[in-house]
Parts: C-alpha cells; structure tokens; sequence
C-alpha cells in the first residue's frame, strides 16, 4: 500500500501593484498622522487662537484697565464687566446693524446657491451647442478682480433708482459669487454617477423631476460647503457694502458699524473689542456646525473638473 501525498494548496499572492499601493497609502497614512505633525497643527492652532482670546478677554475688561495695559495683565489682576456690551449695544446702536447684516448675508447666500445650481445642472447634464466652451467662460470670471466691476454696477443701480436698498448689496453679491458656486456645484454633480441619470430617464423623468428628486438630496455638501464661505465672505464684507449701501445706516452691516467705530472712537478699545468680537462669533458658529459638509465639499468639487 503507498502513501500518497496531499495535494498542494493553492498559494495566493497579493499583485505586485497592489502591495505598492498599499504600501504608498500606509506611509502617507504615517507621514500624515506623526507625532511631529499632530504637534505642529496644536502649535499653530494655539497661535491662531490667542488673537481671538486676547480680543475675548479685552471686550471684558473695564474701560480704565484697557487703556492702562495689556489683556494678558488680566492673569494676574482679574476684573471683568459686561458694560462693554452694554453700550456698544444701547448707545451706540449696534443691534440694528448687526440684524442688518442678517439681513444681507441670507439672501446674498440663498440667491447664489439656487442660480449656480440650476446652472451647474445645465452645463453637467444637458447637451447643449457651446457648452463646454461657456463653462470655460463662466470659469474664467472668477479672475475679474471686484473693484473693477464697483463703479459700472454702481452707474447701473444708480440708474434703475435701487441705490442705497439691499437690493444692490443682494444683487452684487450674488453676482461675484455666480462664477465660483457654478464650478464647485458643477464638478461635484459631474462625480455622481450617470447610471443614476439614465434610470431617472428610463423611469419618466424630466430634467425638473432629476434635478429636484435625484440630484439636489445628493448635493448636500457641496452646497452646503459653498453656503459657508459665502456665508464668511459677505459677513465680513466691507468695500461691497460701502459701495452700494448709499453712505446711510439704513442697509449698513455690522462691518461698516466697526469700521465707523474705529474711525470715531478709536481711543474705546473696550467698546470696539466688544463690536469686534461680537461681528466674528455668528461665522464662527457657522463654520464649526457646518465644517464636515465644507470639507467635503471642498474636496469633491475641486479635484474634478
């Protein structure tokens, strides 16, 4: 009787590009995650950071100890008020403009978002003569610096009787940022896939039923990440709202409230402290409730074009 031998098992080998690869994702994974760099994004987190606490800690501060010294004398000599917001709000006014500045910022959002939407739909899902060739365009304006557009919109809005409204600040705003919200909403709904299109097609829809009940539900972060920096962006304009508020207090922001501050009572450094630090604490709120979606939204709009 013979012996006979097992077969031989089969012996998987992992491909050789493979093992590259995941070889280049395990040592960028290292680089990215060292001690080293974990030190230097608290580093420079914590330099960031002590502006904004030192500007915290002086709107705090009574008006006698902000000219006598230093913020960070208040480790040593803690006293802390709220008379600062006081008057900054009751006697010099800043609630009107601080709601004038929601009133700004959320239709010169809102306005942007459905046009380039509608837009980006039109030039990633509908064939058209000159497509191509038109988006290049619309690109291209992003390079067109702001100031030269000031003064023709200016004459323009002038002319049609809307100086001094929100209108033109909601109108200009808008317009700068059509240009930019096009091409991220554009290059994040080219990455969905067109089998999607093709089934919506087969079912029956029409291009308001895909874009409305296929598309704009997978648009969330880069929506949501182009509303955020437009949100940032008009929040703490100044030169648009200089330029189309009309010189009054009426349509003013919050922006045109400090610069004035600033240039009258330039000696209340307690009182514009406490202006200062309330201006950047709603884009602040914005960003940290919001700063998934804009990563995001970010990446997937502006790797592809």
């Amino acid at each position: 009787m013979t012996a006979t031998t097992p077969a031989a098992l089969p012996v998987t080998t992992t491909p050789p590009i493979a093992v590259t690869v995941n070889a280049a994702a395990g040592n960028a994974k290292n680089r990215l995650t060292s001690r080293w760099a974990s030190m230097a994004a608290v580093v420079l987190a914590v330099l960031w950071t002590i502006p904004t606490f030192g500007l915290a800690v002086s709107s705090l501060r009574p008006a006698a100890d902000t000219r006598r010294s230093g913020w960070w004398t208040t480790f040593t000599d803690p006293e802390f008020t709220l008379k600062n917001y006081r008057d900054v709000f009751s006697d010099n006014g800043l609630g009107a403009f601080f709601v004038n500045s929601f009133v700004i910022t959320i239709p010169s959002v809102v306005i942007p978002l459905c046009l380039a939407s509608l837009a980006a739909y039109a030039f990633a899902w509908v064939e058209f003569k000159g497509r191509n060739l038109l988006f290049v365009v619309v690109f291209a304006l992003q390079i067109v610096p702001i100031q030269v557009t000031l003064l023709p919109l200016l004459k323009l809005f002038v002319s049609a009787n809307l100086a001094g409204t929100f209108w033109t600040i909601w109108l200009s705003h808008s317009v700068f940022a059509l240009p930019l919200a096009i091409f991220l909403i554009h290059n994040f709904m080219r990455e969905i896939p067109k089998e999607l299109i093709e089934a919506a097609r087969m079912d029956g829809a029409g291009h308001v039923q895909i874009f409305f009940r296929v598309l704009l539900p997978l648009l969330t972060p880069a929506l949501a990440a182009f509303g955020i920096f437009q949100f940032l962006w008009v929040w703490n304009d100044l030169l648009v709202a200089l330029t189309f508020a009309g010189g009054g207090d009426a349509v003013a922001p919050l922006t045109v409230f400090i610069a004035n501050l600033a240039g009258t009572r330039g000696t209340a450094l307690h009182l514009l402290s406490a202006g200062a630090f309330i201006s950047i604490i709603v884009p602040v709120v914005v960003f940290l409730a919001l700063q998934r979606y804009f990563v995001r939204g970010l990446l997937a709009g502006g790797l592809k074009g």
